[in-house]
C-alpha cells in the first residue's frame, strides 16, 4: 500500500493538469494527501493478492492478477472513471496502473523458493514466470500462517518492506507539499492578476 500511495503521490510531481490535487494548508490531512484517488492508488497495490482467496487452491497466485493484463485493465477502468468525474483521464490512468504495477515489482524483487517461482507478470501475452533473483525482499509464507516461525517470518518481511518504502514515501510526500503549495500560489497569483 506505501508504494502505492508513493505513486500518487510522485505522479503529483509531474507537470500537467493537477490544481484538482491541491488542498489548502487548512484542509484535513485526508484531503492534503489526495483525497480518495491517493487512498484507492494504495488500494490497488495491495489488490493483486485478491487471487489468494479465489484462486489460491489452483496454483494461481501470482498469475492472472500479477501482470501486465491486469495492469492494463485496471488502466482502462480508471480511465473510465476519470471521465466519468471529469478528471485529466491519461493522469488517473496512469497514475492508478502504476500503482497497481508497484505490486508486481515488489513481488519481482523479493525472495521466492516455491515453485513455480516469480509471477507470471507477462500474461496474456506468455504463461511464463519471472524472478529477479535479486531478493530485494524476505520471503513471505502462507501456509501454517498462525504457527510461531511462519508469523515471525512474515513480521520481519513486514517490517523491512516498510523500512524500504516509508523513507520513500515520506520524501516524496515532502516534496508534494511544496510542489502543490507552489503549484496554488502560482495560480492564486494568475487569478489575482487578471482582476
Amino acid at each position: 500500500m506505501l508504494a502505492g500511495v508513493a505513486t500518487a503521490w510522485a505522479a503529483d510531481l509531474v507537470p500537467g493538469r493537477r490544481t484538482w490535487r491541491t488542498a489548502p494548508s487548512t484542509a484535513s490531512w485526508y484531503e492534503r494527501a489526495g483525497n480518495g484517488l491517493t487512498l484507492a492508488c494504495g488500494v490497488l497495490a495491495a489488490a493483486p493478492d485478491i487471487d489468494i482467496l479465489f484462486l489460491s487452491h489452483f496454483n494461481g497466485h501470482r498469475t492472472i492478477t500479477h501482470s501486465i493484463g491486469a495492469v492494463f485493465f485496471v488502466g482502462l477502468f480508471a480511465a473510465a472513471m476519470a471521465a466519468k468525474s471529469r478528471r485529466p483521464i491519461a493522469r488517473v490512468a496512469l497514475m492508478c496502473a502504476a500503482a497497481y504495477g508497484t505490486h508486481l515489482l515488489l513481488d519481482w524483487l523479493g525472495a521466492d523458493n516455491f515453485p513455480p517461482r516469480g509471477l507470471q507478470a507477462l500474461w496474456p501475452f506468455t504463461r511464463e514466470w519471472y524472478i529477479s533473483d535479486l531478493d530485494v525482499f524476505r520471503q513471505t509464507a502462507r501456509r501454517h500462517i498462525a504457527s510461531g516461525p511462519i508469523m515471525r517470518q512474515n513480521a520481519l518481511a513486514i517490517v523491512q518492506e516498510i523500512a524500504v518504502l516509508l523513507p520513500i514515501a515520506v520524501g516524496l510526500w515532502l516534496v508534494r507539499v511544496k510542489a502543490l503549495a507552489r503549484l496554488a500560489s502560482e495560480m492564486a497569483g494568475r487569478d489575482h492578476a487578471a482582476q
